[in-house]
C-alpha cells in the first residue's frame, strides 16, 4: 500500500519540479542578463553584478511614458471589460439549456481569428475615430481581445451562485436590477476580481494592437521590442524585468481570489 502511495507522489512532485524548473529558467536568465556586466558576460568570465543597465533605463527618458501608458491602458481595459461583461454574463448564466452555451461559443468565436489579421482593419477604424496614438484608442482595441475572456470567467461565476440568494432578494422587494447590483455582484466579488486580474494581465503585455496604434507614445512591450530589435540584450532584459514585476505583484497580491473553492466559501458565508 505504501508503494502505491509513494509512486504517485514521486510522479506528482517530480512533474511540479520540472514545471517550476522550466518556468524559472527564463526568469533567471532575464534577471542575470539585466544585472550582468557586459564585458565579463560576453567574454564568459565570472558573473559581475552591476546597476548600470537599471540606471541607463531610468535616465533614458523612455521608461516613464511607456510605463504610464501601459498601466493606464491595462487598468482602464480591465475596469471597462468587467463593467461591460458583468451584466451580459449574468444574463447568459441564467439562460437555460444549450442556448446560453451557444451564445458563449458565439462570444469565443471572435477570438478564433488571428489578431494579426484583424489588427489592421480595427486599427484603421480606430484611426478614423481620431483616436490613433491615444490611450482611449488602445483601450478600445484591447477590449476586443479581453471582453470574451472576462465574460467567460464571469459566466462561470454567476452559474455557481445558488438561486436562493436571488429569491431572497426578490422576496424582500428588490427588482431584478437591484438583485444584481446589491446582492449578486457583492457575493460574486471573488470571480469579478479574477476577471479584473485576467483583463489587466491580457492588456498589460499586449503587443500587436499597440504596434499598430502607437507611433510616438509606446507601451512597455513595444519598448522591449525596440531594444531587442537593436540587439541590446542587457537593456531589453532590464525592460522585460520591469514588465514582469507588475505581473508578479498582481499574481501574488490577488492569489487568494484564484484559489479553488474561494467563491463557494464566500457564497456559503
Amino acid at each position: 500500500m505504501k508503494t502505491n502511495r509513494i509512486l504517485p507522489a514521486i510522479f506528482l512532485y517530480g512533474s511540479l519540479g520540472l514545471i517550476l524548473l522550466f518556468t524559472c529558467i527564463p526568469i533567471y536568465l532575464m534577471v542575470k542578463i539585466a544585472f550582468a556586466d557586459p564585458g565579463a558576460f560576453m567574454n564568459d568570465q565570472a558573473f559581475e553584478f552591476t546597476f548600470e543597465h537599471l540606471k541607463a533605463v531610468f535616465l533614458s527618458g523612455n521608461l516613464w511614458p511607456a510605463l504610464r501608458k501601459s498601466f493606464t491602458v491595462a487598468c482602464a481595459t480591465a475596469f471597462l471589460s468587467t463593467l461591460i461583461a458583468a451584466p451580459g454574463a449574468y444574463v447568459l448564466a441564467k439562460i437555460p439549456g444549450r442556448t446560453g452555451y451557444f451564445f458563449l461559443m458565439a462570444i469565443f468565436f471572435t477570438r478564433m481569428f488571428p489578431e494579426v489579421g484583424i489588427a489592421l482593419p480595427i486599427s484603421l477604424n480606430v484611426a478614423r475615430l481620431g483616436l490613433f496614438d491615444t490611450d482611449a484608442g488602445l483601450v478600445l482595441a484591447h477590449l476586443i481581445r479581453v471582453l470574451p475572456l472576462v465574460a467567460w470567467v464571469l459566466i462561470g461565476t454567476f452559474k455557481s451562485l445558488p438561486k436562493d440568494i436571488e429569491e431572497a432578494g426578490r422576496m424582500d422587494g428588490c427588482s431584478k436590477a437591484q438583485v444584481l447590483w446589491r446582492i449578486v455582484l457583492p457575493v460574486a466579488r471573488p470571480g469579478i476580481m479574477v476577471g479584473l486580474i485576467f483583463g489587466f494581465l491580457n492588456s498589460w503585455d499586449e503587443f500587436i494592437y499597440a504596434a499598430y496604434l502607437s507611433l510616438m507614445n509606446k507601451t512597455l512591450p513595444l519598448t522591449v521590442f525596440y531594444y531587442v530589435n537593436r540587439g541590446g540584450w542587457f537593456l531589453s532584459s532590464m525592460y522585460a524585468l520591469i514588465v514582469t514585476i507588475p505581473v508578479l505583484f498582481f499574481t501574488y497580491f490577488f492569489q487568494r481570489y484564484l484559489q479553488s473553492g474561494y467563491l463557494s466559501g464566500a457564497v456559503k458565508g
